[in-house]
């Protein structure tokens, strides 16, 4: 389990990066009227969730619960769901529905699955 988080962690920075550097130029032709601000929300929550993907993959080193793997699959998750709707709505103008809540609620029940690792 560390080494998958730890290489989903350090492969979600790197794209997150790219995407942060990208998006500065994506934003100039995107759909949406407010595309620059969307496209920062989803960088920052891309980076923030990077990092905690790592932060899974160095705790599991030193031991592992199905609290751990839940917060990292919910981590990837959110994401996915987050992120990638930020983009696309960015990007098309047009809105894919819930996912970006749901995003963030994997986001939420992930850092609650972490703390709850942590107590056991």
């Amino acid at each position: 389990m560390a080494k998958t988080f730890l290489l989903l962690g350090a492969l979600a920075m790197a794209l997150g990066v790219a995407a942060g550097a990208f998006s500065a130029h994506a934003a100039k032709g995107a759909a949406h009227p407010d595309a620059a601000r969307l496209l920062q929300s989803a960088v920052l929550y891309h980076l923030v969730h990077g990092l905690a993907l790592v932060a899974v993959g160095i705790i599991a080193r030193g031991g592992t619960s199905p609290w751990l793997g839940a917060a990292g699959v919910l981590f990837v998750v959110g994401i996915l769901c987050f992120s990638g709707s930020l983009w696309y709505l960015a990007m098309t103008g047009r809105s894919p529905g819930p996912i970006a809540p749901t995003g963030g609620l994997a986001f939420i029940a992930g850092w609650l699955a972490l703390a709850v690792h942590a107590l056991k």
